[in-house]
């Protein structure tokens, strides 16, 4: 029980640490969750307090295209949503917000795909 506790203070002190220097830039925030079956993309104005823009692998625009929401494949088809979305709403300049995961993997893929769609962080 000791041990479950302290993974999770140190995954919560992680994801505030490189949320707060985020936030210092000023710019809007892409946040990325995962779970193992979905991944989850918003991008969020801290001043406002709102989300401006999300999309996942729930989404009914990527519900024919996607079986396995939770591999690489999916989450490159979210980033280049969200990128699209946020082009369409004027949103150039974001900055990336992993969270606590480490940039590897599906949310590597997710912002290397943004990037792609025309986003610059």
């Amino acid at each position: 029980m000791k041990l479950e506790k302290t993974l999770k203070k140190q995954k919560q002190r992680r994801s505030f640490r490189i949320r707060n220097t985020v936030r210092k830039t000023g710019r809007i925030r892409l946040s990325v969750y995962r779970s193992n079956n979905h991944i989850y993309a918003q991008l969020i104005d801290d001043t406002a307090g709102v989300t401006l823009v999300s999309a996942s692998t729930q989404d009914k625009s990527l519900a024919g295209e996607i079986k396995n929401g939770g591999n690489i494949a999916a989450a490159e088809k979210v980033g280049k949503l969200i990128g699209e979305r946020a082009i369409e709403k004027g949103i150039k300049e974001v900055a990336f917000d992993r969270g606590s995961y480490r940039y590897h993997g599906r949310v590597a893929a997710l912002a290397d795909s943004a990037r792609k769609a025309g986003l610059d962080f």
